[in-house]
């Protein structure tokens, strides 16, 4: 049997870092339109901390895969 435990709740991990990936793409959109520098700096902040936990989020998608592979 397998143990999903890490597996997350609600919704599956392609949607999740389908819209990670959409999130920090659209901050990259918005950093680059825009000439406000304390704006530039609040987009780039905040796409760095989505991407931090799109790479946390990558090792428990990893071994989801595998566990159904």
């Amino acid at each position: 049997m397998v143990d999903n435990s890490k597996r997350p709740k609600g919704r599956d991990g392609d949607g999740i870092l389908s819209s990670l990936n959409v999130a920090i793409d659209g901050l990259n959109i918005a950093k680059e339109a825009t000439s406000v520098l304390q704006a530039k700096a609040a987009f780039n902040s905040a796409c760095v901390l989505l991407t931090m936990i799109r790479v946390c989020f990558l090792p428990v998608y990893v071994d989801q895969l595998l566990a159904n592979a």
